[in-house]
């Protein structure tokens, strides 16, 4: 009885989790990019300036902390490394109306999706 309540409930988060990612807006996540010129510095899978999406992807895969991570980092305007070595403030992500939680959060799943 004790094994088939751990399965329910592993069968239970598999399945919120996976709803999660298919809640991400792809065209909005993709739009905010363009307004903010992430891809100025990142892209999808290829390295530039910046990390590519895919590489933040994996290295904050199976993370309990990783979106709320991401979001402070795309927030804050914490210090960023560049591959020469030295360090810039990240750009703030701004969104309309300003301060949308929702947008930046959308965003980090979008880029942790990939």
């Amino acid at each position: 009885m004790k094994a088939i309540r751990i399965a329910i409930t592993a069968a239970a988060a598999l399945l919120l989790s996976v709803g999660a990612q298919a809640a991400v807006d792809n065209d909005a996540a993709e739009a905010l990019m363009r307004q903010n010129n992430c891809t100025k510095c990142h892209s999808k899978d290829k390295e530039k300036d910046g990390p590519a999406f895919k590489k933040i992807a994996a290295k904050y895969k199976g993370k309990a902390d990783s979106e709320a991570r991401l979001v402070t980092h795309l927030t804050t305007g914490e210090k960023a490394k560049f591959p020469d070595g030295h360090e810039e403030e990240h750009k703030i992500v701004k969104t309309s109306p300003p301060k949308d939680m929702n947008q930046v959060k959308n965003l980090v799943q979008w880029i942790l999706a990939q």
